[in-house]
């Protein structure tokens, strides 16, 4: 099985390039992020004559999560149950596989804007609401994958001039802080679990000519349980859609699991 994430900056502008991705990396579930659209302008028609089906949590101008797929998704859940938010940031499906039902959450966590300021609060306050929420999702779920934009580089490898953001947001300490407390819970940063090449990030400014130099930051995650660990062969990062003419500023991540070894 393999589950892909992207934050797509626009889905109206990208979705061309979500169907030509789609049909050309096969995968189980695509989890988009920063959809930008309202929960009725979401383009189901158009996916569903490629072959594809969706739940998806819509919201106009800002945000906004889907999942992608061709398996049956059950016990949606849309949004933080532990908080109160009107942005549309969390969807989570549980999906049928050889070893057990698999929950699968993906995330659009909030930028922060700067340390120190009201959205900063609010991305550190969002953050121990999800995290009051895994721990109750592994409880029922022990087979949990857990993907999205995250918004933080967890370590100094994950940035291309560490120096530079030293402190700024996306790398602050609380921050980085914030993502240790999910991975406390038993979660495995799947991507650090292979040998993998210096200078591997997710997101590109589009400023400064940011891709073409590759400086870049790391922030897009999928997150496996401690029971999923073992299923886990292999986590890439497709640099290819960021080189597409207008691009979304993300490439996707993808995780590919192999039931048979926890079955």
């Amino acid at each position: 099985m393999k589950i892909a994430t992207w934050n797509v900056n626009s889905l109206r502008v990208r979705l061309p390039q979500v169907l030509d991705w789609l049909e050309q990396n096969p995968i189980d579930v695509l989890c988009l992020q920063e959809l930008k659209l309202a929960q009725d302008k979401f383009p189901i028609d158009e996916l569903r004559e490629a072959g594809w089906d969706a739940q998806w949590a819509g919201q106009p101008t800002y945000n906004g999560v889907a999942l992608i797929t061709k398996h049956e998704a059950k016990d949606i859940q849309r949004n933080l149950p532990t908080y109160e938010d009107p942005q549309q940031r969390a969807i989570a499906a549980t999906f049928d596989t050889p070893a057990g039902p698999l929950r699968v959450i993906n995330l659009y966590c909030p930028n922060g804007q700067a340390v120190g300021s009201d959205k900063f609060a609010y991305k550190l306050e969002w953050y121990q609401g999800l995290t009051t929420w895994l721990k109750t999702e592994l409880e029922r779920y022990p087979n949990l994958v857990v993907v999205g934009d995250y918004n933080i580089a967890p370590a100094d490898e994950d940035v291309h001039d560490p120096a530079r953001w030293e402190g700024e947001v996306h790398v602050s300490e609380p921050e980085r802080t914030a993502f240790q407390a999910l991975l406390a819970l038993g979660l495995h940063d799947s991507f650090r679990l292979f040998p993998q090449e210096e200078k591997s990030y997710s997101w590109w400014d589009y400023r400064r000519m940011a891709y073409r130099r590759n400086a870049g930051l790391r922030i897009d995650h999928i997150l496996v349980s401690d029971a999923v660990k073992p299923a886990t062969v292999a986590c890439t990062i497709d640099r290819q859609p960021r080189g597409n003419e207008q691009p979304s500023d993300h490439t996707p991540v993808i995780v590919e699991l192999d039931f048979s070894k926890i079955a």
